[in-house]
């Protein structure tokens, strides 16, 4: 019969090393080149910003959360994406620790976070406090896929050189405030991390 303990993550030591080299956002972008950076910092103005609501969801969840986004300064989709994040973990308040690690930074993280087989950023992965892994979401959401779907499958196809209109932007933070709200409060209702706190 097996001595393991009810509740372990074996990647636990895995995913806590690839984070504690992981960079904050303000970081991951200084040490971006300036040009890549740029295009971040330019959507950072383009989106709006949560909604008083959206912002409770995610404010007070009492557990940390550890998130590790696997990127590429470079990528279309972090540049859009990586703002909101940050938008996201800001409002979440000092509980959860956003951290960016760029895609070529190591062969083991990359073989790990493959999508269709392929080295697609970004990559969210959320983990507890003990580095157990919550769950992972890349690299679009429904809302870029189903606006690719139409642009690409359809009569013409999107040169991608345009920024999306702002509703696309909003719908597509709306589904990250959904996908981080459901990552909190599986860590809030954790059996083991309920046990600890008492709560």
């Amino acid at each position: 019969m097996s001595k393991k303990p009810k509740y372990y993550d074996k990647r636990s030591d895995f995913w806590r090393e690839h984070f504690e080299v992981a960079r904050s956002y303000e970081d991951y972008l200084d040490a971006s080149p300036p040009d890549k950076a740029g295009k971040w910092r330019g959507m950072e103005e383009r989106i709006s910003g949560l909604t008083e609501q959206q912002a409770e969801r995610l404010f007070d969840c009492n557990r940390k959360l550890n998130v590790l986004v696997y990127s590429g300064a470079w990528c279309g989709d972090c540049v859009r994406q990586g703002p909101m994040f940050r938008e996201l973990a800001d409002a979440a308040g000092d509980r959860v620790d956003l951290r960016f690690v760029e895609r070529d930074s190591s062969e083991e993280l990359q073989d790990e976070l493959r999508i269709l087989g392929a080295l697609r950023v970004p990559v969210v992965v959320f983990l507890t406090e003990d580095f157990h892994e919550i769950g992972r979401f890349g690299d679009r959401l429904l809302t870029v896929y189903r606006v690719k779907a139409e642009r690409e499958l359809g009569p013409a196809c999107s040169t991608g050189l345009v920024a999306p209109p702002t509703e696309e932007l909003e719908a597509e933070l709306a589904e990250w405030v959904d996908i981080f709200e459901r990552m909190l409060l599986m860590a809030r209702l954790s059996p083991p991390l309920r046990e600890r706190y008492g709560d």
